[in-house]
Order: structure tokens, then C-alpha cells, then sequence
């Protein structure tokens, strides 16, 4: 069904987006002499392994030693470096949250976390490597800015841009392959939400891996006769507060889906704009106060609610809330 989907947002091929980043790394290094990449111990998984042949002498292995990698992080922006930190999102966020805290937001180091195998569809790895508190961690930090790409080539133009932006940056995302379904030579604007398709009967803010299931959700409202707004909100902070009060005076209902607590996360922050500007009927689609397990991608997504279908069944309820 996916391909043949009556929208313009369909694909013809799955990448994982931790290709995208280390695409966009090796892109980023050869256009910018400072920056610089550190790992602790995965640069395989991480997909760093292209910058490090590339450049060897900007390139540091810091072993299974996150905490460290953070402060050598921080110190390499003293000299003018614009770091790259890679590892899983648990160990980029939970492991070392008093380092970021302290050496890096506080004082507003420009350091670029890089974390992947976050989410549910990490997959087989289970609940103590699928960090569902991520995006909640990080936008709490004062300065910190928080990206959570949908797809390979908006997480290449993400780690690209990132690199322009002077403070530190926590970038999100993922193992699974995933269907690649927005353009190779996209603008990326940091904190601008992206109106994918316009519509009339309740707004979809989608992120991350979720942005495809709301493409595939749209599709099915549509042949229903609802009309719907889908925005790709790859940027949890700063949110895009005037993209969202205007779609949602528009539509007068709202969608939040993510891979992610319900807590902290994107519905969190679309749910404290709407309260203090524009009240609506808001569902979540997230995780509820729940770790992970171990299984398939795609089953974990069903299981815990994060598909097509529930978003479908989500937008209905908030429709008859108005």
C-alpha cells in the first residue's frame, strides 16, 4: 500500500537515517576544516568511519568513555573546533546528562551531539538501549537546540546545517531502514517547520521516523473525505510557534505523533503552546509511560501504537472533540 499511495510523498527506496548523518559528517568536513568528529567505540553503527579514513587527524576514538568524550567535546570549542559527538542516544543523553549540563549548555559550547539508535525501532537491543526520554533531556537544557529528522536526506541536510549554527545541538536519530520520501536537495532551517500538505479538518505534527506514518495516515483520512494538515516538525526547539498557531486556527484540532514519551516530548511542547495562545482537542500518539522491549521495528511501532492507524483513529477523536 505504501507506494501506491495518492500522495506526492512516496518513495522507492529505505535507508536508515544514521547513513544520513555519516553522509552529511564526511559532506560537513569537507567543507569546514574545524570540524571534527569523537566516538565512543561505534563508529560503525554511527557511521563516522568515512570521516575518519577522510581525516584522520580530526578524528578522535575516545573508547566506551562518554562522559569523557563530553568534556574533551567542550574543550575542543575553546580552539575554534566545531565537534561532532557520536554514540547510541541513551549514552549521548542519560549517560552523561550532568557533563552536557554543565560543560556544554551552560555555557553554551558549540558542540553537536550526535545520537543514534534512539526510539523504539532500535529494535532487538530492548528497553535499556531504546531511550524514549531523549528529546525531553535535552530541550529542558537552557541553549540547547533539539533536531529530530525524518528520513536519510533530511538527516544529511540536518548534519550539514548544524554545523553553521554557533551553540550546542543535540541531533536524534535512528537504526531501522526507513522509506526516504523528501527531496536530496532540500533547504534545512533550523527551528522552520515544514507544511507538507495543506488541509482543512485537523492539523498531524509529525517528527522523526513518525513523519512517514502520518504521510501514510494522511493518505488514508483523505479517501475518507477528511482534510489534512500534515507538518514535518524536525525541529522540537525552538518550535516553530507561528507555524503551529497558524495551522492550528485553521483547523481547530491537533495531532502530535512521535517516537518518544508522551512526556517531554513534541505533544509536551505543542501541548504548552496551544494552552497559552490557541486551546484545542489535542491526541498524542507517543509512548505512555512505558519503556520498550525487544523485537522488530516495525512490530514494536504497532505494538505500542505509533502507525498509520492509530494516527487515523487519533485525528478522528480529535475531530469530534471540536
Amino acid at each position: 500500500m505504501e507506494k501506491t499511495l495518492d500522495t506526492k510523498y512516496t518513495y522507492t527506496e529505505k535507508k536508515d537515517t544514521r547513513s544520513g548523518f555519516g553522509d552529511g559528517f564526511l559532506e560537513v568536513g569537507k567543507k569546514n576544516k574545524n570540524v571534527v568528529g569523537l566516538c565512543a567505540d561505534l563508529i560503525g553503527s554511527l557511521k563516522m568511519g568515512a570521516f575518519q579514513k577522510e581525516f584522520p587527524d580530526r578524528f578522535f576514538q575516545v573508547g566506551i568513555s562518554e562522559a569523557n568524550m563530553m568534556g574533551m567535546a567542550a574543550g575542543l570549542t575553546i580552539g575554534g573546533k566545531i565537534p561532532y559527538t557520536g554514540t547510541f542516544a541513551n549514552f549521548s543523553t542519560g549517560r552523561v546528562y550532568d557533563q552536557i549540563r554543565q560543560s556544554i549548555a551552560y555555557s553554551e559550547k558549540n558542540v553537536k551531539i550526535c545520537a543514534s539508535h534512539a526510539g523504539l525501532t532500535l529494535g532487538e537491543d530492548g528497553a535499556t538501549h531504546q531511550i524514549l526520554e531523549d528529546l525531553g533531556m535535552m530541550k529542558m537544557l537552557p541553549n540547547m537546540t533539539v533536531i529530530n529528522p525524518c528520513d536519510y536526506n533530511q538527516t544529511k541536510a540536518a548534519t550539514i546545517a548544524i554545523a553553521d549554527h554557533e551553540g550546542p545541538v543535540y541531533l536524534r536519530f535512528g537504526r531501522p531502514s526507513w522509506p526516504i520520501f523528501t527531496p536530496a536537495d532540500q533547504p534545512f532551517e533550523i527551528g522552520k517547520a515544514w507544511k507538507m500538505i495543506e488541509g482543512s479538518d485537523v492539523t498531524l505534527f509529525a517528527t522523526g521516523h513518525l513523519v512517514w506514518e502520518a504521510v501514510v495516515a494522511e493518505a488514508m483520512l483523505r479517501e475518507e473525505g477528511i482534510s489534512v494538515e500534515l507538518i514535518n516538525i524536525h525541529t522540537i526547539k525552538p518550535l516553530d510557534t507561528e507555524a503551529v498557531l497558524a495551522s492550528v486556527a485553521k483547523t481547530g484540532c491537533v495531532v502530535t505523533a512521535e517516537e518518544h514519551q508522551f512526556n517531554g516530548g513534541l505533544g509536551d511542547s505543542i501541548a504548552q503552546t496551544l494552552v497559552r495562545n490557541h486551546p484545542v482537542p489535542q491526541e498524542f500518539i507517543g509512548v505512555d509511560d512505558s519503556f520498550g522491549e525487544s523485537g522488530k521495528p516495525v512490530d514494536l511501532l504497532e505494538k505500542y501504537g505509533l502507525n498509520a492507524e492509530n494516527i487515523v483513529k487519533a485525528a478522528k477523536k480529535a475531530i469530534s472533540r471540536k
